[in-house]
């Protein structure tokens, strides 16, 4: 059974907002006292989290899809829509968050950093919020906006001082044993090791952090064993310790071999130039292997290599090589640059920026594309009229309409807003034939030729009084004496 996994694919799912409601308050003798549609709540959002006691993403591996709760819909009496629950994913220290072309998203290193994968979307507006001096009874509200929904990759990466490398049986997992409390599968067969152990070590006033890495051979950093698994594991250390089997009974291997081997491997894998190297001799209670360190130890010392011999069964020369651990150790931590406060950086538009972009795809389609008009046909209801000139209103505002008269664009062409994959596609019609900002107030339209029937008929009765006063003043009843 499966008990340690360092890379899933995660499908996350954020919530959606919750749609707004279009009400009228409604009272004894009061039919019509104003809107007041509540807002939508906003869905929540899928947030990976740090947590320390988490060790291994199979929690994932098995439950791969996760989805946060939507938000409610807004209610009449000005009620606004309960917003969705954040859904909360705790992973191991070092987790590093991908996309599916391999981009690095986040780098999740520390007890509680935190990373939002997928986005909740934002409630939509009530028609109570709507109403303004123009539209003082908006008869339509806006929907809630789709949450992110997409795929993820979760590589994780041990975080640890000092990584053990070296081939199958040589000892790691015995070493790691005696200089820590760790407890791993120990056995006298290749591959015993599966999974990548830890253990904390401490010398001295020096506390760190040792990592078993198993499976590396020839051909690791290409696929072959188990290496291509667990180099990543390599990469946040500090400190490489080559731990050699002197003890082999496999006559085409010897300790200078197997380092020439390894080291191979890391440089195929890349990035690990820099850091500081140990190598241990180990299984020198073997009568053959004691006599085989000595001999390739002033070989490996003129390679510039420190040396330690060592048994983990017979716990020989442990007490150095942990103390030689630590002052690297320390070395390192010292070398790294103190970090700083996170700043806040604001980085406010261009007053001139309008947002989004209008291009020319074919003779008559234009597209437009930004995160405001994109956003606002989201929460557009097209099966109402009104909502619909609400939206044209609005992107006239915006300066679409001038954007797209510059590029050209014609009454009758075809205007998409949004990718390709998800876009609306309309038959633009500029306003100055047909557009939302002339419409007056509801069920008015100035563009109709003639006055309003309401004001022509005060005209005509003020015309009749007019004439009924002319008549008035021009008869007198005496003037024929």
């Amino acid at each position: 059974m499966t008990t340690f996994v360092d890379r899933v694919e995660l499908h996350v799912a954020a919530g959606n907002g919750g749609h707004g409601c279009a009400s009228v308050h409604r009272e004894k003798f009061k039919p019509l006292g104003g809107p007041d549609g509540g807002n939508g709540g906003r869905g929540g959002d899928v947030v990976l989290v740090v947590d320390q006691s988490v060790t291994t993403l199979l929690d994932y591996h098995y439950s791969p899809h996760r989805k946060a709760t939507n938000g409610k819909p807004g209610e009449g009496g000005n009620r606004s829509g309960k917003d969705g629950q954040d859904l909360v994913l705790p992973v191991p220290d070092g987790t590093v968050v991908l996309d599916r072309n391999g981009e690095v998203l986040a780098d999740l290193i520390g007890e509680g950093t935190t990373y939002v994968a997928a986005s909740g979307g934002r409630g939509g507006l009530g028609n109570a919020a709507l109403a303004s001096a123009r539209r003082k009874a908006p008869g339509f509200a806006l929907l809630g906006e789709p949450g992110d929904a997409g795929d993820v990759v979760l590589e994780l990466k041990t975080v640890a001082d000092v990584a053990l490398v070296g081939y199958p049986s040589a000892g790691k997992s015995s070493l790691i044993s005696v200089l820590s409390a760790a407890r791993p599968k120990i056995a006298d067969y290749p591959f015993t090791t599966l999974v990548p152990n830890l253990g904390v070590v401490t010398a001295g006033s020096t506390v760190y952090t040792v990592a078993d890495v198993p499976g590396l051979i020839p051909g690791a950093s290409e696929g072959k064993g188990l290496g291509l698994e667990f180099l990543r594991h390599v990469e946040r250390c500090s400190v490489l310790v080559h731990v050699l089997d002197t003890a082999t009974l496999e006559s085409d291997r010897d300790p200078v071999s197997d380092l020439d081997v390894i080291e191979e491997e890391l440089k195929s894998y890349g990035g690990l130039d820099d850091r500081p190297r140990i190598v241990v001799l180990n299984k020198i209670d073997v009568t053959d292997g004691q006599d085989l360190a000595e001999m390739v130890r002033p070989d490996l010392e003129a390679r510039g290599y420190r040396v330690f011999e060592v048994s983990a069964v017979a716990h020989k020369g442990l007490k150095e090589l942990s103390f030689a651990l630590a002052e690297l150790v320390g070395e390192a931590r010292a070398a790294r640059p103190k970090e700083e406060a996170t700043r806040v950086v604001i980085r406010p538009k261009a007053v001139d920026d309008s947002g989004f972009t209008v291009t020319r795809e074919e003779e008559s389609l234009y597209r437009v594309r930004g995160e405001k008009p994109e956003r606002w046909v989201r929460q557009t209801d097209f099966n109402n009229d009104e909502a619909v000139g609400y939206l044209a209103d609005r992107l006239n505002r915006l300066g679409v309409e001038e954007e797209l008269m510059k590029a050209g664009a014609r009454a009758g062409d075809g205007v998409a807003i949004g990718p390709e994959d998800n876009a609306v596609v309309f038959d633009w019609e500029p306003t100055m034939l047909a557009g939302a900002e002339m419409l007056g107030r509801r069920g008015e339209d100035h563009r109709l030729e003639g006055e309003r029937p309401a004001a022509q008929r005060r005209r005509d009765k003020q015309a009749a009084r007019d004439e009924a006063q002319d008549e008035y003043e021009g008869f007198h009843p005496f003037a024929g004496g």
